[in-house]
């Protein structure tokens, strides 16, 4: 998903865009990670001479995800790249929306079992941050573009987070399909700093607000 927003990038010779890593970030597998750390370091010794773009994730600052393998690899990638990378960008980012056939995105995973009418757990104590995959490119990109924040960790993420409880009303609501779930009273809150990509959402002038993430499965589901 991220690879194909950044196609306009592929004959760009100023960056590297790493856009490969592992898609589920529940996965416990230590191969498919070993994986993208041997790609990492041959994508960097190769490209010595560009800038790295490297896509982190927010869920870094999930307290409830802090020893998951997942989170444990990306600040593995995060330490790695700041030692040994010249030029670079680390874009922690947070739940991307857009076309994907990875049942494993928020988004998708809800959408998969209320249409198929399976039956999932519902963590009634989670919030989950929404973004546009086209909304965190403009950023990205205008960062990129404009040589802002190099060599920095940036979090891209929306302004407000939802709780998963609202989440999957809407898509109930817009699916007009009721869900199968069991409410589990579990989940974590956590807050993302975005102070330095404010300014940006501001110029680009990009509508986070309240019909935010109805417009976003309106866009993509229906």
């Amino acid at each position: 998903m991220v690879a194909k927003r950044f196609a306009s990038y592929k004959e760009n010779d100023d960056f590297v865009i790493f856009a490969s890593g592992v898609s589920n970030s529940k996965n416990t597998d230590l191969n498919a990670y070993a994986r993208e750390s041997v790609l990492l370091q041959t994508t960097l010794e190769k490209h010595k001479d560009k800038t790295l773009v490297y896509f982190s994730t927010c869920s870094i600052y999930d307290k409830g995800e802090s020893g998951s393998p997942y989170v444990i690899h990306k600040i593995k990638m995060e330490t790695y790249i700041r030692e040994n990378a010249a030029h670079y960008y680390i874009f922690r980012v947070s739940n991307l929306v857009g076309r994907s056939d990875n049942h494993n995105t928020i988004l998708n995973f809800f959408k998969y079992h209320i249409t198929n009418k399976i039956n999932f757990d519902l963590w009634n104590q989670s919030m989950r941050n929404l973004i546009d995959t086209d909304d965190m490119f403009s950023i990205t990109d205008h960062i990129l573009q404009n040589h802002l924040y190099p060599n920095q960790v940036i979090n891209v993420a929306n302004p407000v987070s939802y709780p998963v409880t609202d989440i999957v009303t809407s898509l109930e609501s817009l699916l007009g399909v009721k869900a199968n779930y069991i409410s589990i009273p579990k989940g974590s809150q956590f807050t993302i700093d975005i102070g330095l990509i404010l300014p940006i959402i501001r110029e680009l002038q990009i509508a986070f607000g309240n019909q935010y993430m109805a417009s976003l499965i309106k866009k993509y589901y229906l």
